[in-house]
């Protein structure tokens, strides 16, 4: 039989090591090609849970309970689902609980699908809104560091935050 290398297999390794250092036990996600391997590693793992949402905004509540049992949680998705969660965001801050996200773009470097456009111009602004810092990967150095900060921010700063891997970093899909 022979193993697939999976393309995101080396920096979601990394990743998913840093949540599970800090703590995080919950993975809530919609399935995309940019967290499909985190995905798969949290699912692999036994100290670790995934859940597959039906919409991003779902995630938002996900966290919000795992929160207030005492665990840590991300969500994952990718860009286009933060158009979803502008309401849900405002009970982040009404709540007071943290939240990490981690958004993979659309919609910039590289991008060949026009209907991406609209959203990946949108995301930033849209969590700037809404409260969420934000902490954008674009090259691999930026990365562990990214991730840092965004876990921090969440976890022992109490507030929003989302880590944004770019398309640059990412790749750019052709369809």
């Amino acid at each position: 039989m022979y193993e697939t290398v999976h393309p995101h297999d080396a920096w979601s390794r990394t990743v998913f090591q840093q949540l599970k250092d800090a703590g995080v036990t919950l993975f809530s996600y919609i399935p995309d090609a940019g967290n499909a391997r985190l995905a798969e590693l949290a699912e692999e793992d036994n100290q670790t849970r995934v859940v597959l949402l039906t919409t991003e905004e779902e995630g938002i509540a996900v966290a919000a309970g795992a929160d207030l049992v005492g665990e840590k949680a991300v969500v994952m998705m990718q860009s286009s689902g933060v158009g979803n969660c502008p309401n849900f965001l405002s009970f982040v801050k009404g709540g007071g609980f943290p939240l990490l996200m981690i958004v993979s773009m659309r919609g910039d470097h590289g991008e060949q699908n026009p209907w991406q456009f609209p959203m990946g111009q949108a995301v930033e602004p849209i969590l700037d809104a809404m409260g969420v810092i934000t902490f954008r990967v674009d090259k691999a150095e930026e990365l562990e560091g990214g991730m840092s900060a965004a876990i921090n921010t969440a976890f022992k700063g109490g507030c929003a935050s989302a880590l944004i891997l770019g398309q640059s970093f990412l790749g750019a899909k052709a369809f």
